[in-house]
């Protein structure tokens, strides 16, 4: 396994990070426990140093099979999780105010079964807490030791700016990571977010390098789709009968077939062309059985050419995602009318300024 810097950090992390989304009775992937740990315990022997989860993936469900995964194997593990979704029924317990990130990062370390978390990432943007907010409550968790670095997820480039300066400005440390969507059929991240990072020395995970299973080699020409039983619970992003699915099914067909003649099979060029971006530190990848995992372990030595990367950009120019549904995240401004943010509300004067 080959290792780089995280950021500016000086830890070291293995190119591929063990994503535990798929760990959890309510993850529909893979309930059993042992199973789980036992995939987990197979990526640390491997040489995967970094594993990422989240306190509501299962709510609460993965991050109590990773904690029990570490247990005698702590000091050599970096571990990741995340705050900000809600899975209770309290009007507080979600979001990014210090509030919650205070309560949330002790039923965090409860669940992982540990005294300290590694790098705590903020899952989503918070449009309603101010960012000195959230950073202020972060870098006092640093103070006490209860994480050691902090990071986000999904973020606008103008919101990592944003906290790069709230922080300076404010005294505090500033944050070290972004976690974006990346794979051949998203690459939005390319235009903004990977420079931004790199003009501040964010480290970057990156997750979905299959597109959510769209570049797992399943799409093959003249076949039908394959059933997915995601497309029921995100059916913008995996129904495959929508058109634009329809046009990534296409792409992935074509992908394929560069796959085939640089003599790799999909999923090693899909998640290769991840690691091959300069400002990718690791890729999140999520098994959901020890075969999975070892059928990328070998990845982070694979080396694409120039042809190649020609190739892949034919297919999809680089700084666009196909799908817009794939960005992980889309600021509220853009869906939704409160507050008059996607349309200006004409002015009608009240009763008494018309006079009447």
């Amino acid at each position: 396994m080959s290792y780089r810097t995280l950021g500016k950090t000086g830890v070291k992390v293995s190119q591929l990070t063990l994503g535990a989304m798929n760990f959890g009775s309510r993850s529909g992937a893979l309930s059993d426990h042992d199973e789980a740990i036992s995939i987990i315990h197979h990526a640390f022997d491997s040489g995967i140093n970094i594993v990422d989860t989240a306190d509501s993936y299962s709510q609460g469900e993965s991050e109590e099979i990773v904690g029990k995964a570490i247990k005698g194997r702590r000091d050599d593990v970096i571990l990741a999780t995340k705050f900000h979704s809600q899975w209770s029924d309290g009007i507080n317990t979600r979001g990014s105010s210090r509030r919650w990130i205070f309560q949330e990062v002790e039923n965090s370390l409860r669940r992982l079964d540990t005294d300290y978390i590694d790098l705590y990432q903020q899952h989503k943007p918070d449009p309603e807490v101010d960012i000195s907010e959230t950073v202020c409550a972060l870098d006092d968790l640093v103070r006490q030791g209860k994480i050691r670095y902090y990071g986000t997820t999904t973020n606008e480039p103008h919101l990592l700016v944003e906290a790069q300066w709230a922080a300076a400005r404010d005294g505090r440390s500033k944050p070290a990571t972004e976690q974006a969507p990346y794979s051949i059929l998203a690459r939005g991240a390319e235009r903004a977010v990977f420079p931004v990072a790199q003009k501040y020395d964010l480290g970057v995970l990156t997750w979905s390098p299959l597109a959510g299973g769209w570049l797992s080699g399943r799409h093959v020409e003249g076949s039908e789709a394959p059933a997915s039983a995601r497309a029921a619970r995100i059916p913008a992003r995996h129904d495959p009968a929508l058109p634009i699915n329809r046009t990534k099914r296409e792409l992935a067909i074509k992908l394929g077939d560069i796959a085939r003649d640089a003599g790799l099979a999909l999923p090693e060029l899909a998640v290769a062309f991840v690691l091959n971006h300069p400002a990718v530190s690791s890729v999140l990848v999520g098994p959901r059985t020890r075969q999975h995992l070892d059928s990328l372990l070998a990845v982070p030595e694979i080396v694409l050419d120039e042809s190649i990367l020609d190739a892949v950009d034919e297919v999809v120019p680089p700084g666009i995602t196909v799908n817009r549904a794939d960005e992980g995240w889309i600021p509220p401004w853009l869906t939704s009318d409160k507050e008059g943010r996607r349309r200006v509300r004409p002015y009608r004067p009240t009763a008494v300024l018309a006079g009447a």
